[in-house]
């Protein structure tokens, strides 16, 4: 078990996953707006005054004693394999060539005819290689081997795996098992029966970048991780389901929170959707939760939900690797994610088959 002192405070990794509408305007570093505390393994949001009064709720846990199943352990980082190599020939994202994330791109992506079928070409690729992911889970595979058949579908249609040296992640898919929440790194560690695992793909296609992720069944899972599956699942269906021109983006967090209020579950907050297109992460920032929001929809905009659902607590800790990022209480979390497009007639999913 990963003890207490081997973790970190949720610190900024992949920035768009960052809760706080400050970050759309305000040009504070991000290490500027969360404060650690030595001795704490708990982040401190630097919120604004319309913020503020959301503090308590930020850090609350949900069905308190309903946490950890004894029969599983707790995870713990196993060993990275080297960064695997992409052929010279296949474009980069401009933030490869550096160790800091770029951040979030300010403006809304939104594209013309030829900017959608490049997002249509790119979402489709990643929706093809998290289906072919998907056929890999089963007890006994490491999590590393899952990231090398990802990393090899992707380059070999030409793409590149956007998580590959971004802010020096050092992988081209994030696995994420059980408790953790987001950015597992894939390692060593091989998947037991009755997990639950996360397979977030990006990839970097002719220009664009296509996001999505899906949560997997690991053999014999109980009821408890199925239900949370399922009802994970059912959030993003009906978040997408009201989307259209005009709409507040707000209303994607109310309609998230009151589905996952009905099974008493608890909605991350710390970790969001974003724009995607032409860079990783754009303007908007998506909400999971109930907010105040003002922005709106608009057509042929593109952007990604990808909300993650605890048990039990949903405040997040970090491990040493400046990205594992897992529940407090060992509760299990899961998430699902498509890239949407904005069309007159509401939206279309652009992360399937």
């Amino acid at each position: 078990m990963v003890s207490a002192s081997a973790m970190r405070a949720v610190q900024p990794a992949i920035l768009s996953s960052f809760v706080g509408t400050h970050l759309l305007h305000s040009p504070q570093p991000l290490h500027q707006l969360f404060r650690y505390n030595p001795g704490s393994k708990h982040v401190t949001m630097q919120l604004s005054r319309g913020f503020s009064g959301l503090t308590d709720l930020l850090f609350n846990g949900r069905n308190a004693g309903e946490v950890l199943n004894a029969k599983r352990k707790r995870l713990r980082p196993g060993k990275v394999s080297p960064r695997r190599p992409v052929p010279d020939h296949i474009p980069r994202p401009p933030y490869v060539k550096s160790k800091k994330p770029p951040g979030i791109a300010s403006g809304p992506e939104v594209h013309d005819h030829e900017g959608i079928e490049c997002m249509r070409a790119s979402g489709r690729l990643a929706a093809q290689v998290l289906e072919y992911a998907g056929t890999l889970v089963k007890p006994g595979i490491k999590t590393d081997e899952i990231d090398q058949a990802v990393h090899q579908m992707i380059i070999d249609n030409g793409a590149y795996p956007s998580p590959l040296g971004y802010g020096g992640f050092p992988k081209s898919v994030c696995t994420s098992v059980n408790e953790c929440i987001c950015h597992g790194i894939p390692d060593s560690r091989e998947l037991e029966d009755g997990d639950i695992v996360n397979i977030d793909v990006t990839v970097y296609l002719n220009g664009y970048h296509g996001d999505t992720s899906k949560t997997f069944f690991c053999g014999d899972v109980d009821d408890a991780g199925r239900n949370l599956v399922q009802v994970t699942k059912e959030c993003l269906d009906k978040a997408i389901s009201i989307c259209a021109p005009g709409v507040e983006f707000k209303k994607i967090g109310r309609t998230i929170q009151d589905h996952a209020d009905k099974h008493r579950y608890g909605v991350v907050r710390h970790f969001v959707g974003h724009g995607v297109g032409r860079v990783f992460h754009a303007d908007p920032v998506v909400l999971h939760y109930r907010n105040n929001d003002s922005g709106r929809m608009v057509l042929n905009q593109t952007f990604t939900i990808e909300p993650m659902l605890t048990i039990g607590s949903y405040n997040p800790v970090m491990w040493d690797d400046d990205w594992t990022v897992v529940t407090e209480d060992g509760s299990l979390s899961a998430q699902f994610e498509h890239t949407i497009l904005i069309t007159k007639d509401g939206a279309e999913i652009l992360t399937q088959c």
